[in-house]
C-alpha cells in the first residue's frame, strides 16, 4: 500500500493538468529524483509528447470560453491519464494491484476535473479575462507543487490533495447555485427585452 498515497495524488493532480502530471513524473524519474516512477513514463518520446500538450493546456486554458471547451474535450482524457498512471505506478511497485490503482487514479481525476471545470464555468460568467489567467496559473502552480512534494512526502501530499478535492467539492456546490442564479438572472432579463419590444411595436395602418 505504500504507493497508494502517490497515486492518489497523482490522480487529483491528472483531473486537473493531466500533461504536467506526465511531463513531471517523467522528469522526476529520468533525473533519478524518484524511483517510483516507471521507466514507460520516463521515455524520451512521451515526454516530448507530454511537454507540447501542457503548452498548448497552458494556453488554451487561460482563454475565457474556451477554457471550458477544452475541459469538454477533456472530460474523458483526464480521468483515463489518471487511471493509465496510477496503474503503472502501481505495476512499478508491486505494492498495489493494477486494477484498483488504477479505480483510484481514475475516480479521484473524474472528480478533480469536474470541480475545475465547473470552477471555470463560474470564472468566465466574470466579464473580465484576468480572472481566468489567475485562476489557470494557481492551478498550473499547485499540481507542480503537489507533485513535486509527493515525490519526496507522499502522505502528507495525498492529505492535502484529499483537502483540496473535498473543498473543491463543496465550492463547485456553491458556486453551482450561484451559476443557476445568474443563468435565471440573464434569461429573465432577455424575456422582458423581448416583451418589452414585443409591446412597443404597432402594426402600420
Amino acid at each position: 500500500m505504500s504507493v497508494l498515497p502517490l497515486v492518489f495524488t497523482s490522480g487529483w493532480a491528472s483531473g486537473i493538468n493531466a500533461y504536467a502530471v506526465v511531463l513531471l513524473l517523467g522528469i522526476f524519474g529520468a533525473t533519478g529524483v524518484s524511483d517510483e516512477v516507471p521507466a514507460s513514463l520516463q521515455r524520451t518520446d512521451v515526454l516530448v509528447v507530454a511537454a507540447v500538450l501542457f503548452l498548448c493546456e497552458a494556453v488554451a486554458d487561460k482563454i475565457p470560453y474556451v477554457d471550458s471547451v477544452w475541459d469538454t474535450a477533456h472530460t474523458v482524457i483526464r480521468p483515463l491519464s489518471g487511471a493509465v498512471v496510477a496503474a503503472l505506478l502501481a505495476g512499478g511497485s508491486g505494492s498495489l494491484p493494477e486494477l484498483a490503482a488504477g479505480a483510484v487514479g481514475g475516480s479521484t481525476a473524474l472528480l478533480s476535473h469536474l470541480v475545475k471545470a465547473g470552477t471555470r464555468m463560474a470564472v468566465n460568467t466574470s466579464p473580465e479575462p484576468f480572472s481566468n489567467i489567475g485562476v489557470s496559473t494557481a492551478e498550473d502552480l499547485g499540481v507542480a507543487g503537489i507533485i513535486t512534494f509527493a515525490i519526496f512526502h507522499p502522505l502528507a501530499a495525498a492529505v492535502i490533495a484529499a483537502v483540496l478535492l473535498l473543498l473543491g467539492l463543496l465550492t463547485l456546490v456553491f458556486l453551482a447555485a450561484r451559476i443557476r442564479r445568474f443563468l435565471r438572472r440573464r434569461a429573465q432579463r432577455r424575456e422582458e427585452k423581448r416583451l418589452a419590444g414585443a409591446g412597443g411595436h404597432r402594426p402600420p395602418g
